[in-house]
């Protein structure tokens, strides 16, 4: 009786084993697919380059209330925010493109 249980035990682990090594690569494959999805969102197809409220004359970036009717702010199109100032960006929109893969970007230091 004892190697029959023993057995039955082996098998029962092995089985156990089997079904943890599925769920880890469903979950690998799972996550490969959320990453590969979040990498195309981000590429994007927009044309649009990136927006945010900024004051002409400091170059502060504000928040987008600002931009609305009545205001301090403006649309500052493109570049980069650091320490809270914007800069390699325009406040003119066409003279700012959209990059991508295989694009090209195109700045201006507005004024």
């Amino acid at each position: 009786m004892d190697s029959s249980s023993s057995s039955s035990k082996s098998s029962s682990g092995t089985d156990a084993t089997r079904a943890k090594r599925r769920m880890r690569s469903g979950t690998v494959a799972l996550g490969g697919m959320g990453l590969l999805a979040a990498a195309l969102v981000a590429c994007g197809s927009s044309n649009e380059p990136d927006k945010r409220c900024a004051d002409r004359a400091t170059m502060e970036k504000l928040n987008s209330k600002e931009c609305k009717s009545g205001g301090r702010g403006a649309y500052y199109y493109g570049g980069s925010v650091a320490k809270n100032k914007v800069s390699g960006g325009s406040f003119d929109k066409s003279a700012v493109t959209r990059g991508g893969i295989g694009g090209s970007h195109k700045s201006s230091s507005g004024g």
